[in-house]
Parts: structure tokens; C-alpha cells; sequence
């Protein structure tokens, strides 16, 4: 049973995505972790799809957490949230900054019953600024702080991001790694703290070269113009015969070597930088002369950095991922019926042993 995180207490307040990832990870690295619910549970419980009658979504975000359902809006659901606390650990909350304050639960009430206590927060903007109590969601913090800019698409057919970078990247692991941290320094100064974790904030570190380029040259390049945004013909997307996609990575120039040989690029056009727009429609013509089966074990046996684009269920099938253990642990619901869990970047060393 132990993990590395045995023996720590963790209440969490969170709900949707952010929060609950994150002491998912606690809990599955051993961590006691009680979800507090407001009275009929969080929103997420309602959220489809179903499997007898149980979110899928709540099932596998809350894994391996014991439940309690209180009302912090009462004088008796509050009192029993600071005897909680007195035992806790960790303080995991999602709301809008303010509302803790405003329900008698701000840092320094947790601190005065447990000066141990790690109380972190967690907000689209911050507890304080100019934006700390605007309304947000993942879409709006990447928008906010230009990654969304970087690859968009064009204005007449804008591209959605494809998960949910601000609410994980920039939520749940930020959350996750200062809380390990905020424990470490715990153990030298006896004292909790207050961990403001800002979604926003994390999305700056998601985007290291444009900000390189800001401050090398003043600006940034247009969107979807970058190396690594749609700017280089050794880096994108390309279709094949029957309309799947290779994603080609060929970066380096072993790699791109290697990558023109496999599907036969004339020599002319192999000097991409030249001609950018040349080098790609020459690769792009040779993808599409061959389906994506008869591309697999041509680019398998280049090892060049190019591997076919796959549905979400056929990678689930991948046998390198289940060979790694990925999809070993399965979530028992109420019914009995067991589902697969959702991996977590933790390494079997640091985990519970009954996950």
C-alpha cells in the first residue's frame, strides 16, 4: 500500500479538471485524499459519458479519494472542514479567489488551527491583479497569453488546441509540483504556507522560443510561421493516399537525411531552407502517393522521426504502452463493473503498490 507520499493527508475542494488531476496524483503516490462536495456532489458527477449510471469523467479524476459531502455555506459544514483541517496535510481549493475568505476558510483561519497546513490555490489569474476575479476557462488562458496565437489556423478556419494545456499544464502539475515542494520546505520550518498557483502564469513556460525570439529580435513570427508552428517543411503534418496523416518531426539533419531518402525526395528540393514552400509540396506529393499502411514499416525502418497520426483508441492498443503497464489498473464503481484508469505520469517507485 505505501507510496511515497504514505501517511500525508490531503483535503481536496477542487472540482472538473484542474484540481482533482492533481490530487489524483497525490493519491495514486499514496496520499489519504478526502473530496469535499457540496450537498447532491460536484458537477462533474453529472458529466457524460455514463457506465451504469456512474460519470466516466468523475470516475477516473477521482480515483483512489475517499468522499464527503459538506456545506461550507453553514456555520456547522465550516466548523467541521477546520476539524478536518487540524489533521490535514494539504488544502486543495479551486474557487474564485475570495470565496474562501468569504466563507471563513482563508489561509490564516486554516494556518491559526494548523500552522502545518499547505493550503494551495488554484485560479485561472491568481488571488490577486487586475484579472484575478475574471471568469475563464482553459481556451481563454491560452488566448490570454499568446500561445493560442502561435498556431491557430487561419482566422476563416481557427484550430482548436487538441487538450486541455492551460487547465493541466498550467493547473494541475504546477499545483502538483509546489505542493511536493511546499512539504519538503515544510520539514525544515515546521510551517505550511499559501500556494497561489495561476493557470496563466505556467502557459509563458510553454512557449520558450517564441519568447526567445521576442527578446532577441523584438518580435515574434506570424502564427503558424514558427519552426515548430507550420514555418518548416521538416515539421508538420502530411496527408497520405487514403487521407490519414504522418506526423513528420525531422528536425535535425540525420533525421531529414533520412526521412527524404525513405520517401524519395528529389535532391533538388532536400535543401529546404531554399525553398521552404517548395520542400514542402514536394514531400507532401511524395505521402500522398502511398497509403499510410504502405508508409508504416518504410518510415519504421528509416527511424527518422516520422510516425503516422493515430486514433485515440488505436494508441490505446499500442503494444509499447501496454508492455510500459499503462493501462494495468482498472477503477471498481459502485455497480462493480470494472473500467480502465487514466495514467499518470508517476513512476511505479514513487506509487501505492495496490495501484
Amino acid at each position: 500500500m505505501n507510496g511515497a507520499l504514505d501517511g500525508i493527508q490531503v483535503l481536496d475542494l477542487t472540482t472538473l479538471l484542474p484540481g482533482p488531476l492533481a490530487t489524483l496524483c497525490l493519491a495514486e503516490a499514496g496520499a489519504d485524499v478526502l473530496k469535499i462536495e457540496r450537498p447532491g456532489g460536484e458537477d462533474m458527477r453529472r458529466y457524460p459519458p455514463f457506465v451504469d449510471g456512474e460519470s466516466v469523467a468523475f470516475s477516473i479524476l477521482n480515483r483512489g479519494k475517499r468522499f464527503l459531502e459538506l456545506d461550507l455555506k453553514t456555520d456547522s459544514g465550516r466548523q467541521e472542514l477546520l476539524e478536518l483541517a487540524k489533521q490535514a496535510d494539504v488544502l486543495v481549493e479551486q474557487f474564485r479567489p475570495g470565496v474562501m475568505a468569504r466563507l471563513g476558510l482563508d489561509y490564516a483561519t486554516l494556518a491559526a488551527v494548523n500552522p502545518r497546513l499547505i493550503l494551495c490555490s488554484i485560479s485561472g489569474y491568481g488571488q490577486k491583479g487586475p484579472r484575478a476575479f475574471e471568469a475563464g476557462h482553459d481556451i481563454n488562458y491560452m488566448a490570454l497569453t499568446g500561445v493560442l496565437d502561435l498556431s491557430r489556423g487561419s482566422v476563416d478556419a481557427p484550430v482548436l488546441p487538441p487538450t486541455q494545456v492551460a487547465d493541466i499544464g498550467g493547473g494541475s502539475f504546477p499545483a502538483v509540483i509546489n505542493i511536493l515542494l511546499a512539504l519538503i520546505a515544510r520539514e525544515r520550518t515546521g510551517k505550511g504556507t499559501h500556494l497561489d498557483i495561476a493557470m496563466t502564469h505556467a502557459m509563458f513556460a510553454f512557449a520558450p522560443f517564441a519568447h526567445a525570439d521576442f527578446i532577441g529580435t523584438g518580435t515574434t513570427a506570424p502564427s503558424g510561421t514558427m519552426l515548430l508552428t507550420g514555418g518548416s517543411p521538416r515539421y508538420g503534418l502530411y496527408p497520405t493516399a487514403d487521407r490519414h496523416l504522418v506526423a513528420v518531426g525531422a528536425l535535425e539533419q540525420k533525421f531529414w537525411m533520412a526521412l527524404c531518402e525513405a520517401v524519395g525526395l528529389e535532391e533538388a528540393l532536400r535543401a529546404d531552407a531554399k525553398d521552404p514552400d517548395a520542400t514542402r509540396k514536394g514531400l507532401a506529393a511524395c505521402f500522398a502517393a502511398r497509403t499510410a499502411d504502405e508508409w508504416k514499416p518504410v518510415l519504421a525502418e528509416a527511424d527518422c522521426c516520422a510516425t503516422l497520426v493515430r486514433a485515440y483508441p488505436d494508441a490505446l492498443d499500442d503494444a509499447h504502452f501496454v508492455d510500459r503497464g499503462l493501462f494495468d489498473h482498472n477503477i471498481e464503481l459502485e455497480s462493480g463493473t470494472r473500467i480502465p484508469a487514466l495514467p499518470v505520469p508517476l513512476d511505479p517507485a514513487v506509487r501505492r503498490s495496490d495501484q
